[in-house]
């Protein structure tokens, strides 16, 4: 089994509403996104022969989908008064809501959905949101 591994960073805030400790308040990370990719085979011919699939289409994906979230502030539908988003957006604010809770987890989760949707099988996309500590998603 070959098993092929994509790099990408972004930076961003984010806070958990209803959550007992710090992090129910705005905070930021250096969010780190690991995608792995796996074959059994080989490319045979054309420009990608002796491949998995080329590593600049890989990063070229992977960064295309975490840079939207670069330097934002990630929150969860109905966690912000419609007043609060008002107010930050007219400060020029850039803000993303995301229709789950952005933790390290669901957004593992989440870059897996998406980057699914391309022509590679994903074995599992790792999720940093410190350098010590991370989610995992794989199926």
């Amino acid at each position: 089994m070959f098993i092929l591994k994509a790099q990408a960073d972004f930076d961003a805030a984010h806070f958990l509403k209803g959550y007992d400790g710090k992090c129910a308040n705005i905070h930021g990370h250096r969010w780190q996104v690991i995608l792995e990719v796996e074959s059994e085979s080989l490319e045979t011919e054309g420009p990608c022969q002796g491949m998995v699939v080329d590593f600049g289409i890989m990063k070229k994906d992977l960064k295309k989908v975490v840079d939207t979230y670069d330097h934002t502030l990630i929150y969860q539908e109905g966690t912000l008064a419609s007043i609060t988003i008002e107010a930050l957006a007219a400060e020029g604010f850039d803000l993303r809501e995301v229709d789950f809770r952005p933790t390290a987890e669901a957004f593992a989760h989440h870059f897996y959905q998406v980057l699914s949707k391309n022509d590679y099988r994903i074995k599992r996309v790792t999720v940093y949101e410190t350098p010590t500590n991370c989610a995992v998603y794989e199926v």
